[in-house]
Order: structure tokens, then sequence, then C-alpha cells
């Protein structure tokens, strides 16, 4: 990646906010307003497509998401299309009055077509899901052609078809699936469209060549190959009397454009080196930015370098087309909330997990940190239970009397057994006698035995959670277990009060399944299913499933939500209910959660539903819930004069039905959207670990954090857990009682800070030494910040580390990534983004979010709208996307992760984000437009032996990472 200086560049960077202009700028499509100005002034610009008009004289260009024209010979470039909505690839029409170009201003990604005059702007595609590449003119003006795919990170782009007066287009190419067409090119006969081929949307460490040049009879359908250079070949151009070809290919380092004589076939390089391509990323702008001859075929007008170039074709040198763009951009507020790092004696526990309800409704079990708590269900203070069980416990389960609370514990690496903890205090019973990876116990409705899913010990300190796992039984009094089957994918096992004979689980394709006792006669009995995944043609199903100890519901889990759904349990045909359209469902189904939910699980009358998010615990009365959804029914069809007395019964109804709750409780009033469940915080102090005493580093050669300074033999002052002085030895004074400890010979630096961390401890049954943060502190890194950690359970790892239960760096984290339309349910609107960002801001408490290719612009605008309201700031995942990038820093959002994947970057790029204030955190190891930075430490070094990384990391990992690397061989022969 290349930055130049910004120095030539002059810029303003204003407040623009309750400006009338600005107002005018937020539109139902681009929600956000912008309140900051930045303008400058260049004469270079990065990845500027460029077209020439019909008569030779034009020039119209992008840059930075706004579309300017100018005079062929160069000058001041005149705006033509500016504003918020990022607007690039502008391609003249046949006959020079329009501009066909891509814009997000409708929220998401279309084909528009504009006239010079700006007195017509024409909408050629509808729908805010797809992303456009490289639009071209079919001759005579009626047709465009452009490579479609699915938004955020959809498949392989193919050529689309389309009228100017809309419609929904045709594709040209459909099959295969993973087969990618873009760059269309044309020349006079209409019949023929040239392209770049090439398999899938992008691959890391990419083989070549990663494309080729294809050309598509639109009569026959065939598709011909026209190159086969190691090089790759794409972004074809026709020269006007369609005799000649230039198109791009990489040659060693570089990339150049070549020169095809189609009639003789001879070709040659037209000019090399020009901008370096994009085709090792996914190409969303094209693999090089778009170019064109001039009408009389002599020359082509071409970007790199940062400039324009006129560049004729009979060999002669080319020659700087000089231009000066006055920049004036519209961004979003500035995110930049102070959080302090944190240093109180006590904090209290970020998460309860796998929180169930006491038989008669009056307690909740729950863990953290590792220990096995009760407390009454209304709030008040947890109480400790199973102290005398020295290793972590997990999985809660009680018996149906309420005597005995079962769970497992887990130990590295001794191992695991399955324990029975009196709900009261006092001894604890150990029910296995062999150490087992034990999980997710359950009581039978008789309780005389206990189900649990068990493996070896081995397989879980290897990193297998499901190889060889068994579901068995052992009796309430403890011995043998005895199996009943494989696993096989089922777990949480379960049971129904009236039914004695079967066990139920959850499977992640056929849903919720029971089986005997010998493990025979399985039976499918619901699956629901999710939201499509962008690209996708299959829903995903539920990720659990529990049938109600009573009556005929069940609560599943789709993505971060829990729904109650209504099934017959006999039915011809095992019942699918997908949560995508509650109102079409076959069978009643409601959405139970707000915010998401975490660690469900019903009471034993299957009369609530209980979670948990953070440290917060919700119970949801089904029988509440529907009282209150009849009076809201009521009063909407009273009409406005039955309203108040409606929604008073339905408060008075509702107060009455929750009884008395403690202070720590909040019941949440009705709304006009229905009822709100119960929620009680729950509050543990758990100590911080602050070391005590002073000590001093003595003699070392000390880097410090004053610019460039290095001490040759310095001290190092510590007082508790703060570094109280730095200086050269002897001038430090030294407190009195001091521990003073020789290190000559070492050198200290600060400690290092990963801001873009994926630590990855093991999820649910917790680690008791994370070997990934022993590493880390063993390559100096102190701080860490896991951006998107996938699961929640990071929240436990940061305060284990907190209590000095586990060492580890300081822990900060995103929590799980927002994913939207990109994994599953698309955000709907602005309040449903704040409802998901509530999730993190009122429950997780990360400060941070990590919003992953959450959908189209108007969704990611509508989440850096809700995060700044609720004071969190937000990084976002770079996505192999240059427009997506620039986007991102223009509606504020603080962070972007990942390099982006176009170089060299130029001062209008730079200037943007340095002005915008907006940290790029490249993560060079996993490089985007490149080959992975990984590559260099495993060709130079020798990763497998590295003392320190072989004495932290389990050997079977160190092997399957450095023995035999993945594509090897392409590696070798780049």
């Amino acid at each position: 990646m290349t930055l130049l200086p910004v120095a030539a560049t002059t810029f303003l960077l204003a407040a623009a906010q309750q400006s009338p202009d600005s107002a005018r700028r937020a539109s139902a499509g681009l929600p956000l307003e912008a309140t900051r100005e930045l303008a400058f002034t260049t004469e270079r610009g990065s990845w500027m497509s460029v077209d020439v008009s019909p008569d030779g004289s034009t020039l119209v260009f992008d840059l930075l998401g706004d579309v300017y024209t100018m005079p062929i010979d160069g000058g001041v470039a005149t705006p033509l299309l500016t504003g918020p909505a990022f607007e690039a690839q502008p391609r003249f029409s046949p006959d020079g009055t329009e501009i066909l170009f891509v814009s997000d201003r409708s929220g998401g990604q279309n084909l528009w077509i504009v006239g010079l005059d700006l007195e017509d702007t024409t909408q050629v595609t509808r729908g805010n899901d797809n992303l456009y590449t490289s639009p071209e003119w079919v001759p005579g003006g009626d047709y465009v052609i452009a490579s479609r795919t699915f938004s955020p990170l959809g498949g392989a782009a193919k050529p689309w078809l389309f009228h100017r007066d809309g419609g929904a287009g045709s594709a040209l190419v459909t099959e295969p699936e993973n087969l990618k067409l873009i760059g269309a090119a044309l020349g006079p006969d209409p019949r023929y469209v040239y392209l770049a081929e090439g398999t899938s949307d992008w691959t890391y460490d990419a083989p070549f060549p990663e494309y080729q040049l294809t050309r598509y009879d639109r009569q026959t359908g065939e598709r011909t190959a026209l190159s086969s250079r190691y090089g790759s070949a794409f972004r074809p151009v026709l020269s006007p009397d369609g005799t000649r070809l230039v198109y791009g290919t990489r040659h060693d380092e570089s990339t150049g454009l070549r020169l095809r004589n189609l009639e003789s076939g001879d070709e040659r390089w037209l000019v090399y080196p020009v901008q370096r391509d994009d085709m090792e990323s996914r190409a969303t702008l094209d693999i090089l930015p778009g170019y064109a001859f001039t009408p009389d075929g002599e020359a082509i007008v071409v970007s790199y370098d940062g400039r324009l170039w006129r560049v004729p074709v009979d060999g002669a040198s080319p020659s700087a087309i000089p231009f000066t763009a006055d920049v004036r951009l519209r961004i979003g507020p500035r995110l930049d909330f102070d959080v302090p790092v944190e240093d109180t004696p006590t904090f209290d526990a970020a998460q309860i997990r796998d929180g169930v309800l006491s038989p008669d409704g009056a307690a909740f079990t729950f863990t953290a940190l590792g220990r096995l708590y009760t407390m009454p269900v209304d709030g008040g203070e947890p109480r400790q239970i199973g102290a005398d069980v020295t290793a972590p416990l997990y999985h809660p389960a009680w018996s149906p009397d309420g005597r005995n609370v079962a769970a497992v514990s887990w130990t590295e690496p001794e191992g695991g057994y399955l324990w029975s903890i009196p709900a009261s205090g006092g001894s604890s019973t150990r029910l296995s006698a062999e150490p087992r990876f034990a999980r997710q116990p359950a009581w039978s409705p008789s309780g005389t035995r206990v189900v649990v899913l068990e493996g070896a010990v081995r397989d879980r300190l290897m990193g297998s959670t499901r190889a060889g796992t068994e579901l068995v039984w052992y009796a309430a009094a403890g011995g043998a277990p005895t199996r009943i089957a494989v696993a096989n994918g089922r777990s949480a096992p379960h049971f129904r009060a009236d039914d004695t004979t079967r066990i139920y689980l959850s499977h992640g394709t056929r849903g919720l399944v029971s089986l005997r006792w010998d493990g025979t006669d399985e039976k499918e009995h619901l699956r629901v299913t999710g939201f499509t995944r962008a690209a996708a043609t299959t829903p995903p199903n539920a990720s659990w499933i529990q049938y109600a100890p009573r009556g005929d519901r069940a609560l599943a889990r789709v993505e971060n939500d829990l729904y109650v759904i209504t099934f017959p349990p006999i039915a011809p045909a095992t019942p699918t209910i997908s949560v995508r359209s509650l109102e079409g469902a076959p069978f009643p189904a409601i959405k139970v959660t707000e915010y998401g939910g975490e660690f469900p699980s019903w009471s034993r009358d299957g009369g609530q539903a209980l979670w948990s998010l953070g440290n917060a615990l919700f119970r949801y009365d089904l029988a509440r819930a529907e009282a209150v959804r009849d009076s809201l029914a009521d009063a909407r069809r009273a009409g406005p004069a039955g309203d108040s007395a409606s929604a008073a019964n339905t408060q008075a109804a509702d107060s009455a039905a929750a009884g008395q709750v403690a202070d720590s409780a909040a019941v949440h009033p009705p709304t006009e959207a229905g009822y709100r469940p119960t929620e009680v915080r729950v509050r543990i102090a758990v100590p911080r670990d602050l070391p005590e005493g002073t000590l001093v580093l003595r003699g070392a050669r000390v880097v410090t954090m004053r610019g460039d300074e290095v001490i040759e033999r310095g001290d190092v002052v510590i007082r508790g857990h703060r570094i109280a002085a730095v200086g050269a030895s002897g001038t430090v004074d030294i407190p009195a009682g001091a521990e003073v400890r020789d290190v000559s010979g070492m050198t200290i630096v600060p400690g290092f800070v990963d801001p873009h961390a994926h630590d990855r401890p093991t999820g649910d049954v917790h680690d008791i030494q994370s070997w990934q943060y022993l590493a880390n502190l063993a390559f100096g890194v102190t701080t860490t910040r896991d951006a998107q950690p996938g699961i929640s359970d990071v929240l436990t790892y940061g305060d284990l580390v907190r209590a000095g239960r586990m060492v580890g760096p300081r822990i900060y984290s995103t929590g799980p990534g927002i994913f939207g339309n990109y994994q599953g349910e698309p955000i709907r609107d602005l309040e449903h983004a704040r409802d998901i960002l509530r999730r993190y801001a009122s429950y997780f408490d990360t400060h941070t979010i990590k919003m992953y290719l959450a959908g189209n612009r108007q969704q990611r605008q509508w989440l850096i709208m809700a995060a700044r309201e609720l004071g969190l700031m937000a990084t976002t995942e770079a996505g192999l996307d240059f427009a997506l990038d620039l986007t991102h820093v223009m509606d504020g959002y603080p962070g972007v992760e990942h390099n982006l994947p176009i170089q060299p970057l130029y001062e209008d790029v730079v200037t943007l984000f340095a002005q915008a204030q907006v940290v790029n955190t490249p993560t060079l190891i996993v490089n985007f437009g490149g080959p992975m930075g990984e590559i260099y430490w495993f060709t130079r070094e020798n990763v497998h032996d590295e003392e320190r990384l072989r004495h932290f990391t389990p050997h079977e990992t160190i092997d399957e990472r450095t023995r035999r690397r993945a594509d090897a061989l392409a590696r070798q022969v780049r």
C-alpha cells in the first residue's frame, strides 16, 4: 500500500449541523444526516474510471464517489453528481447526452441514467440488495449490460441485460453458479460481448491465472475463450470499429495493458505498468478502473499513477491529461466516546450463563465465571452452591423435586464429572466415576436418572467437542453410565412431564427429535427455519429447539432471537415453521425477545420462557402476553374512544399478574407493540486482581513512549498495577521497601495492543487457561480487542482475566459481529437497528461493535445512527470492497478492519481518512488484494519450531497450520 503525502492538498472540515443543505441531503434512501464537510483540492485520484464522449470533446470520471466532467485536454473538473450517495463507473450514452452510472442513492446499489443537463434522472434497476459492476451501453442506447451479484457479499457476478426504461432484466449467463463474468465490452456489433471470466467471487492467496478473456455470443449463448495468460486477462475494451482489443494483464509484479489486432491476432504491450489490478480481491469496481478509446480509435484514455492519460495506440509515449478537482464531501457525524480503563477493587460479572428456573418457579440457578449460583427469581442476593467442587461448574439442571441441581465440571487436563449438588447447601455428590467431557445434564421426570452428553477427555483437549460424543444416563445415586446412543449431532436433552418413555433433543438439521431410552425409534417433531443468507437458496435451521415440559409449544433460537412455536403433537408430516414471516406461519409463532437472547430454557409448567443477556435475566409469561395482546386488540377495535380505558385495564391486569416484584426487577410496561418480558439484573461483585507492592526492573534497555527515546540502561518502577516512573538508572527515586529485580541485558518495551485479535478460546465449557492468551503475552501483547469473537463467551473470559483466575492480556471485545443481511435477518429500520445495538450497549457493555457487512448502505447508516445514540464505537469489516470502505468512512464509522484492497492510494483517499479521523487496521497477516502476509513468515522463518509458540500452543495446532499449508503447490508455483 502506497501512501502519498497530502501537503499539496488544502482542506476544510467544518460543522454543518442543522444546516438546511445537510437536512435536505438526508433522505429515505440514505437517512444519515451529514454534519461535517470535507473540502480539498486535488490533482490526483485513486481508482478513477473514465470515459470519452462520442464526439471526443469531453471526459467523465469518478473520484471518491462523485462524478465529474472535463474537457478532454484537461483543466478544472466540473462536478456532475455530488452528495451523500456513492456514484461511480460512469459511461457516456451512444449519443453523448446521458451518463449511465452506479449509485446507492436509493439505499443500495442500482443502475441510473442522468442527462448531462441534469434535467432527467432515471433509475434503471430496482431493489437495494444487489451489487453492480462495469455498466455499459449496448449500441443503439436502449439497453445496458452490467454484472450483478448479491449484496453485501454475494457470489460470482454475472452479466445482466436491462432496458433503459425499466423491467427486471435478464441474466445473459446463469450457470455454473461459481462462474464470474465481469467487465462487459461491446463493439459495433451488439451480438458479441467481451468479458473477463473467473471462478467464484474471490479466493484468498489466489493461484494464477485468475481471469481470462471470453467472448459471449448473445445469439447462441456460447462463450469462446480468447486468452490463456498466466498473468490473467481482464477489463477488455474494443475500438470503435471493432478491429482492436485492449485488455489488462499482470506481468511479474505489475499490471499493464495489451493491444490485440482482432483480425491478425497479433498483440503487443500498449502501456506498462499502469494501475495495479484488483483481481486478488472482489473487484467490485472491476479489475481495473474503466477506460475508453477515443472516437477515432487512435488512443485510449485511462487512469493510473493517480492521473489521467492519453495513450496512443501507435506506440507513442503517453501524455498526461492534467486535472484539478475541487472535492466537497459531506460526511456523517464523528463517533468519539471516551471509555475509562477501570481499576475499581471489584467489578460486576458481565455474564450469567445456562440459567434454569426451579420446579416451583421461585429460584433461578445459573453459572458465572465457572461458579454455580442460585437466587430468588424476582431478584435478590445470589448464593453460591457447590462450592466444595473445586473445578468450574456448568450446565445446571434442577431435579423434579427441587432438592438438587445436576451440573458438570471441567478442568484440564484431568477432565470433568457429573455432579448432584444440594440446592439448599451441603456436600455435593459425584455421580460419574470416570473423568469425561460431560455436557447438558437433564433429569428424567421421575428424578431417578440423569441423562448427559459425554465424550472423551482427550477429544476435548485436542479441540473436538463432537467426536465420539454419546448420550448416556446415570442413576440419581451415581454409578456406571448406561449408553443410550451416539449423539450424531443431537444435543440439549430434555423431557416432557407426561412422557417418561422418550428423550427429546435438538438436531442441527432435523430440528426437534426424540428417541426411546434404548436409542431406538427416533422421531422428528418440528423444524424451524430462519432468514435466507445472501446468495443462499435454503434458509438455515434454528440452532436450538426445546419442547415445552407441558403443552403444545416449543422454544427455538434463530440467530440471536427466541421464538415460541405452537404446533400439533401429532401430524402426518413434520411441520416446518419459518420465522421469516410469522403472520404466514401455518401455526402460531411469536418472537419473545426484543434485543436477542442467549441460554434459553422453559419453566416447568411451560408457561414461561427464560433467557439471559449479559448479566440480565428475562422471563416471558405467555399467559400475560396473550392477555396484553387481547387487550390491545380490543382497544384497536374500540377506536380512539376506547384506547385510554382499555390501555389502563391492560396495565392493571399486567401488573396484577406480575405480583410483587423486588426493586432489582423491571417489569416492562406494555407498549403499542405489546407485552414486554420481566427483566432482573444479576449483580455478582467479583474482586479485581490488582497487584500490590512495588517492583523495580533495573538495568534493562528501555524503549519508552516519549517519541523515539531509548534508554540504554534504565529503571522502571511499578507501584501496584501502575508504572510509576521510567528513567535512566540512578536518576529514578526508588521507594523504600521496593523489590529490585536485575534485568540487565534485556529490553523492555511498552506492551503491544492488538486492536484486531481473534483469540477464539473454547466456548460453552470454558478452558481453565486459554493457550491463546498465554501465547499473546509471550509475544508482548498485553491488550487485545477481539473484533468479532463469534460468541459471547469472550465476556466471561475477559472477567476471568480481570479476576486473576486466568492469565491473559487485558481483553476488550466488540461482541459477536452484527451481520444483518449477510448472515440472516435483514435490518428493517432504524428502530430495529437500535434494538440490535441495545444488546451491546445495555447488556454486553462492549463499548464497541463490529458491523460485519450488515447490508446495503441504508442499513449500514441505520446502524451507525443507532450506535451514535447509544454511545457505541463502531468498526467495520472491509470486505475486500474499495467502494464499501469509502462509504464506511463517509458515514462516520470510526474504524475499518483490514486493509483497503486497492493500491496505491493517493491524496484523495489519504485526506478523506485523515480528516474524517478514521482508523484503518491493516491486518497485513490477512491481506486483501494480494497474498497473505503470513506467507512471509512461513517462507522465511521456522514457525513450527519457534520456542515461545511451541511452549504455549498445542502441538497438533502447530502441525495443522505449519506442516502442510493449504494451497502449498500453488504458493510454490507462484
